[in-house]
């Protein structure tokens, strides 16, 4: 079997990776355009493996897929390339509808021709997985749960970019019949991730000594889930779900950023001991624009049709990542000094203010 994995040297899509390589059979070629989020050495565990390939590629590039496909033959096609944070893409939006709904749209019509081409008796094995996020569905209020027949009502430009993306997805296989399936998860966290998402970048400015910000009074609410039990998950979902159907993924590991945050500062406190506590580092700032108040995931479907069940609950989960960003520093160190130090983003500037344009 034969697996494509796009934006494999990122967060999730590395995490996916490295499942791959160390729990099944299948051979992993990892495409990905090397953006300043993505990470070789996130694949270092696993790039010696004769399983493993890597190519550098753009899925915007039309003729790199369409060769792609081509090539390699894929059985399985593990959808991860994303411009990701929502902060960058409220600044600057446009990579995010370049990469999030073109790039999209570039593969799938790529996948389709792979797909018409395959001998019949081979067909009913290709698979496309589109994997998501929550996102998509907006802001929820005190009660509820997202669940895969929730409206979506994006807040920022990333979740717009990414509910286009679903759509764009969804119809390739209601228009075209191509074998998709969606998947949309809640926030994660764990090893390998890029310092500029809210858990490692607390990690490290409170390992340094600098102000932990926390956006408006800290009350906004994220369901975590563990990296590696969404790389789990995504297994279930490419090999074993129903075609044309949407799988939500998630923790039920709900807690408020100032929870988040706190919980980081006390265990630092104890695995790395500083003269001031660290809770002493919190600061809280202006809120950004759009911020949805609360997530939370309903992964009932895929729990009683896959047998999925997380495997780490959040306290086990952040003690790994925080222990992992204090025995890995040679991973982290040179992201933070030359790709990114730990500033804040996605202030909109008057340029981008209407109301300063009139």
């Amino acid at each position: 079997m034969k697996v494509i994995v796009t934006g494999g040297a990122g967060f999730i899509g590395s995490a996916v990776v490295r499942y791959l390589i160390e729990n099944t059979s299948v051979f992993v070629t990892v495409v990905d355009k090397l953006t300043y989020s993505a990470n070789l050495n996130s694949l270092a565990p696993v790039s010696s493996s004769s399983r493993y390939k890597f190519i550098r590629e753009d899925i915007c590039d039309s003729s790199a897929m369409l060769s792609l496909f081509l090539a390699e033959q894929p059985d399985y096609v593990l959808h991860l390339a994303a411009e990701t944070h929502v902060d960058r893409s409220i600044s600057s939006s446009q990579q995010f509808i370049q990469t999030n709904i073109n790039g999209t749209y570039t593969l799938l019509e790529a996948a389709r021709a792979h797909y018409a081409a395959m001998p019949h008796d081979l067909r009913s094995r290709f698979r496309f997985l589109h994997v998501s996020t929550d996102e998509v569905y907006g802001s929820l209020g005190p009660e509820g749960l997202f669940r895969e027949t929730t409206a979506y009502d994006p807040s920022s430009p990333y979740s717009a970019s990414k509910a286009a993306s679903d759509h764009l997805a969804k119809a390739w296989h209601r228009t075209y019949g191509l074998p998709v399936v969606i998947s949309n998860c809640s926030n994660n966290y764990g090893p390998y991730h890029f310092p500029e998402k809210l858990i490692p970048l607390i990690i490290l400015n409170a390992l340094e000594g600098k102000d932990l910000p926390i956006y408006g009074d800290g009350s906004n609410i994220r369901d975590w889930l563990y990296v590696d039990d969404h790389a789990r998950a995504l297994w279930m979902i490419a090999t074993e779900g129903r075609l044309g159907e949407t799988y939500n993924v998630g923790g039920q590991n709900e807690r408020t950023n100032l929870q988040v945050v706190q919980k980081i500062c006390d265990l630092l406190d104890e695995l790395r001991p500083s003269k001031k506590p660290r809770r002493e580092l919190i600061s809280f700032v202006t809120d950004r624009p759009g911020h949805d108040q609360r997530y939370a995931i309903d992964a009932t479907k895929l729990q009683s049709e896959l047998g999925w069940k997380a495997e780490e609950s959040f306290d086990t989960g952040i003690r790994k990542t925080v222990q992992w960003f204090l025995d890995n520093p040679e991973w982290w160190g040179a992201l933070r000094k030359t790709v990114y130090a730990g500033d804040r983003l996605g202030l909109i500037s008057s340029s981008d203010d209407p109301e300063q344009k009139n």
